[in-house]
């Protein structure tokens, strides 16, 4: 293997400024549609959009690509943008000696995983920025992270003088890398043919589980420490079919933890990424609309089991934010918010003690103070405040002696008043492109919050949200689009589209009962079914047949800070199958599943998603179907409750298998069955719920 500089992380370094001048005229990629390219456009850095034009300059010139790739919020990219790409002298080293090319990983994360197994294969970490050289064909030959410019232009030397003097080497290390990240995270071997999950091989799933969380401080047992929601949502579906305490423990330590600490804005509401350190308490501030959906979710789900309102309280807090910056006047959701306003990381949400007093009267000032743990000198850099918590509004009002219900409404004004302070500053940017994957996640997020809290404002965003990607991301034959922009779709769906909205399409006719939803998740199906479905495995791949051949085709597996595109697929096959009585769906299913059963144990939030299918399979759904002109009413109070293995059909039509023979004149009846066996049917939800909690 080659030996080159490795790549440096400065945490907490601030951009060196640009000592030389350069001309400020614009770049190609003034003419892009990602926010995160535009950003680069007056760069001095020669910069391509990944295309033909680029790869053939590269090919005709004889140089190695540069394919630098990032996204709009992330705050080591700005960094590495000032420190580097702004640079005159840098950008010569770059212009001269390479083609490069820069790519929005939010766009394009089909490039983004190939490169990025380049990276973890030579450096064993990865992370963004992400820079790679490549051969002019794209076989990565070196990748690593982010580089201070020193060590960068001492990179682009060596790497130059390499691929020019020792040619040889460079294609040698790019073949055994191609050839690495070709064998990762791809299963090419039949699948079982009649795989089987029991309740026994579940229960066991938690064993693993104890020894990776923080049981003190909630999370996951290290730091950085990144939500992760999946892996708390298999603990409660593990909680409601076992009946473990510890599971919902370890939730709920989780869910207060975070909502208390730096990593949620305490004035205005939504989670950042993640938190440098092991007690929530400082965030890289940018905001992630794939966090903030699947965390609308985890609370939403994790209310129904405690009914605890401080997670209404989240719930609400978090959406009034996606309402007021995240959300299209159309009904599409925006990806990001910057974690830097004015050049500095942070700036718009942090706090100096003198702020808060100016802002409030002395004595809810005093409080705040006291609450959000504000110090003279400031608790973060710079003499600033990240506000946290160390305790809830309860324990609080106790300890100052205020009733709870004056400390809430007194805490609820203040927080008015700062977020409207707070609208004052200089605003971090937002990335306004809307994907299709994330947009269903905080679809579903809405979704699910309407059915925990009954705001029906809620739903109303669902179904807006809905109809634009059906609008706007969909063809008639149910191919997607990825990306929407200025007006536009553009860019062919990856698995992670198609799976993660028919899962969001699945779980809002659930909420309406209107099976245009429904149809529509077997539509976006099919099409994956018939253009990303590796026959021998059964797997999906993330690319489409009809997309460009890259270096690699991949296959994502295991669940992260989105759960895997081959799992949801999994999840929606066989909540289809049964909706429609579809046995090649299921069986499509269970072969997915049993590629990874073996991984579930030691595996913990990584293969979470993969687990919540085997809980949901070996323990057989329950169909529940409502049937009636009150139906509508009747399923929502019977989804108040956490139901993770139900699947609700229903309204005035008999429009789905199971619903057939089951109207009757006048009446709203309930019929709770599993595996198509109906008990006797009944009108009161009461007597539903008490079907549902016998063991038959």
């Amino acid at each position: 293997m080659l030996l080159f500089v490795t790549s440096g992380y400065a945490q907490g370094k601030q951009p060196e400024k640009d000592k030389l001048q350069h001309s400020r005229s614009l770049n190609r990629l003034n003419k892009a549609r990602s926010p995160y390219l535009q950003q680069h456009a007056d760069n001095p850095v020669d910069w391509y959009e990944w295309g033909d034009e680029a790869l053939e300059k590269a090919r005709k010139e004889n140089k190695p690509l540069i394919i630098s790739i990032g996204y709009a919020a992330c705050h080591w990219c700005h960094v590495m943008e000032h420190e580097s790409f702004m640079d005159s002298t840098v950008a010569k080293l770059m212009n001269d000696n390479f083609v490069a090319i820069k790519i929005d990983r939010e766009e394009r994360p089909d490039i983004d995983q190939i490169y990025m197994n380049a990276a973890q294969l030579l450096t064993g970490s990865g992370g963004w920025p992400l820079n790679a050289f490549a051969l002019p064909d794209g076989r990565p030959f070196y990748a690593g992270t982010y580089f201070p410019k020193a060590q960068w232009k001492d990179l682009l030397r060596q790497i130059s003088d390499i691929y020019k003097n020792q040619h040889e080497k460079a294609v040698a290390q790019a073949k055994a890398v191609t050839q690495g990240i070709r064998s990762q995270e791809v299963i090419t071997v039949a699948g079982k043919a009649d795989p089987g999950f029991t309740t026994e091989a579940y229960d066991k799933l938690f064993d693993g589980w104890d020894s990776r969380i923080d049981h003190k401080r909630g999370g996951y047992a290290r730091a950085p420490k990144f939500p992760l929601p999946v892996g708390w949502e298999f603990l409660l579906q593990y909680h409601y079919l076992t009946g473990n305490k510890e599971a919902l423990k370890a939730v709920t330590t989780t869910l207060d933890a975070m909502s208390r600490g730096g990593i949620y804005d305490q004035v205005g509401g939504g989670f950042a990424r993640y938190s440098t350190d092991a007690r929530w308490f400082a965030p890289h501030f940018e905001k992630m609309l794939y966090d903030n959906g699947q965390l609308v979710s985890l609370y939403a789900h994790a209310y129904q089991v405690t009914n605890e309102e401080k997670y209404a309280g989240v719930i609400r807090e978090t959406l009034d934010f996606i309402a007021r910056e995240m959300t299209h006047t159309s009904g599409g959701f925006y990806s990001s918010l910057n974690a830097d306003s004015e050049g500095e990381e942070g700036k718009f949400y942090v706090w100096t003690k003198k702020e808060l007093e100016n802002a409030l009267d002395s004595k809810t000032a005093k409080l705040l103070i006291d609450y959000f743990q504000v110090t003279v000198s400031g608790n973060w850099e710079g003499g600033k405040n990240i506000l946290y918590r160390k305790s809830d509004a309860g324990t609080f009002a106790q300890k100052h002696n205020i009733a709870r219900e004056q400390w809430e409404e007194t805490l609820a004004q203040a927080r008015k008043t700062l977020l409207k302070e707070r609208s004052k500053r200089i605003r971090p940017t937002t990335d306004d492109k809307i994907l299709t994957g994330w947009n269903a996640l905080m679809l579903k997020g809405y979704v699910n919050a309407y059915l925990a809290l009954g705001e029906k404002s809620y739903l109303e965003a669902a179904v807006k949200n809905a109809g634009f990607l059906e609008k706007n991301m969909m063809g008639e034959d149910g191919h997607l689009w990825r990306n929407y922009k200025d007006g536009e779709a553009g860019i062919d769906g990856f698995l992670d589209d198609y799976a993660l909205l028919a899962d969001a399409y699945i779980q809002l006719y659930q909420a309406t009962f209107n099976v245009h939803w429904l149809r529509l998740a077997k539509k976006i199906t099919g099409y994956a079914i018939t253009h990303f479905r590796d026959e021998n495995s059964g797997m999906f791949y993330y690319t489409s047949d009809q997309s460009e051949n890259l270096v690699a085709r991949k296959m994502e597996i295991t669940d992260n800070v989105i759960p895997a595109s081959n799992s949801v697929m999994a999840g929606v096959l066989y909540r289809l199958g049964e909706y429609f009585y579809d046995k090649d769906h299921i069986r499509m299913s269970r072969t997915m599943l049993a590629h990874t059963e073996e991984y579930m144990a030691k595996g913990g939030p990584y293969y979470a998603n993969w687990a919540m299918l085997m809980g949901l399979i070996a323990y057989q759904p329950y169909e529940i179907a409502v049937m009636g002109g009150d139906a509508g009413t009747k399923s929502h109070d019977l989804q108040k409750k956490y139901l993770p293995t139900a699947l609700f059909m229903g309204g005035t039509a008999e429009n789905l298998p199971l619903l057939e023979n089951k109207l009757v004149d006048g009446e709203t009846m309930i019929y709770v069955c599993r595996d198509k066996v109906c008990q006797l049917p009944v009108q009161e939800v009461r007597d539903a719920l008490d079907q549902l909690e016998k063991d038959w």
